[in-house]
């Protein structure tokens, strides 16, 4: 039996960029260029090791988000996914992370599944909750921050590094997990990739597919909400102290006032 890998990624503002909020308080995505969440592309290249080594799998790329997210798709459809699911509703405007995750939820359970696999974060909320919400609402196992991760028969293994030590972690499929930027670096796609994800098929879900009503998600249904935000500074320049002999005084005094001494 095919084994059915889904995995969860996110159009994100480019970290590079003047990132900032709009007047709702939400990420401004229109004043900035978005591309798939660098985090999110180590688990795409984990789910196709996964199928790679499994002989017999079928990789589905998820998004939620605008128009502009499907581009997310096509970079991991490029890598080698074999099919995008991209959720788009102008309702999901402003949902947080615990809406995100009854949207995927729901477009994973639409989709059919044996194993989902997501990055440890995502480099615009960087929360990395996701991957246990969604686990929750399946109510099927996780395996979180993996540096290591493999599929036996019907068993996903991984192995998780910390501080301390490392730990060895198991669990039955369906299941959900989530992989580090230790894991393995990212393929890059090929000429021949680009060319073929322009061909590959992209499902487009909206909320009345997933039977979610509007008022569960979007800024009326979430349960976090940025008050206010205010811009960061901008960079001035700094203090140069000239060493005509008492250079070592002034710097001593300079770290002294800005309280580093």
């Amino acid at each position: 039996m095919s084994l059915r890998i889904i995995v969860t990624v996110k159009h994100v503002p480019d970290a590079t960029g003047n990132r900032q909020f709009a007047e709702d308080n939400t990420t401004d995505r229109d004043s900035v260029d978005g591309l798939l969440s660098e985090l999110d592309e180590y688990a795409v290249e984990q789910a196709l090791r996964i199928a790679e080594a499994h002989g017999d799998a079928e990789v589905t790329v998820l998004t939620v988000g605008p128009d502009e997210a499907k581009d997310a798709l096509r970079k991991a459809l490029s890598m080698g996914a074999d099919k995008g699911v991209h959720v788009n509703d102008d309702d999901i405007h402003g949902t947080d992370a615990i809406g995100t995750s009854l949207i995927l939820a729901k477009a994973v359970e639409h989709t059919g599944f044996d194993l989902v696999v997501s990055g440890m974060a995502s480099t615009d909320g960087t929360m990395g909750v996701v991957p246990a919400l969604l686990a929750e609402r399946l109510d099927i196992p996780q395996l979180t921050l993996l540096s290591e991760v493999a599929v036996d028969g019907t068993t996903v293994r991984g192995r998780r590094d910390n501080d301390a030590g490392s730990e060895q972690l198991e669990a039955q499929l369906p299941a959900v997990v989530s992989v580090t930027d230790q894991s393995g670096e990212a393929r890059y796609p090929s000429f021949k990739g680009i060319m073929a994800a322009k061909k590959k098929s992209v499902a487009e879900l909206d909320l009345d597919d997933l039977d979610i009503e509007a008022e569960e998600v979007g800024l009326t249904g979430s349960w976090t909400a940025v008050d206010q935000a205010t811009a960061r500074p901008a960079r001035v320049a700094g203090t140069i102290v000239k060493d005509e002999g008492e250079g070592g005084r002034q710097l001593a005094e300079f770290l002294a006032a800005q309280k580093f001494i």
